[in-house]
């Protein structure tokens, strides 16, 4: 095919220091090279995309935040199992569970007045806090029948009582 003036010819050439295909546009008296076209999403596309990810969020959210409170119940029902335990432990060096007013600092420093206190029961410096942030409640004598002592949390709305994944958290 001979080329004529206003005529234009694709041909592939192939750039060695590219190497890769490109095309070069060829005019009579006139080479340059084309731009590759760049790619991408439409509007619509993201849109599309966007509205798939919302109703996953959606749908996934609420039920990872339900298994998120329901963790943090089961682990206020461990810690309280796991202060019981050591309130026991006190009981058997002393030979009474804490009072009220001692509190659950009576495990990690020692009462006055106290003589066989071989702690500290617990480690760190300070009572001992439910998933919530608030320290657990202890009262001895119990206000519960068939108990010596009362260890609760207040929950997730930090309110007394409360039905449901609002109540109140004793030990058994």
């Amino acid at each position: 095919m001979t080329l004529r003036s206003g005529m234009i010819a694709w041909l592939p050439v192939v750039r060695p220091d590219l190497r890769t295909r490109a095309h070069r546009c060829i005019s009579v008296g006139l080479t340059e090279d084309l731009r590759q076209q760049q790619r991408g999403f439409t509007l619509l596309e993201l849109l599309v995309v966007l509205a798939i990810l919302g109703l996953l969020i959606g749908l996934v959210a609420p039920a990872a935040l339900r298994q998120l409170e329901s963790s943090k119940e089961k682990i206020t029902h461990q810690s309280i199992e796991r202060i019981a335990s050591v309130l026991d432990i006190y009981k058997l060096d002393v030979g009474t569970y804490p009072t009220t007013e001692q509190g659950l600092a009576a495990l990690i420093a020692r009462p006055s007045g106290i003589t066989h206190w071989n702690g500290p029961y617990l480690k760190g410096e300070n009572v001992p806090e439910d998933p919530w942030g608030r320290p657990f409640i202890y009262h001895n004598p119990s206000q519960r029948a068939g108990h010596d002592y009362d260890l609760y949390s207040l929950g997730r709305t930090g309110q007394p009582g409360g039905t449901g994944n609002a109540a109140t958290i004793f030990n058994e």
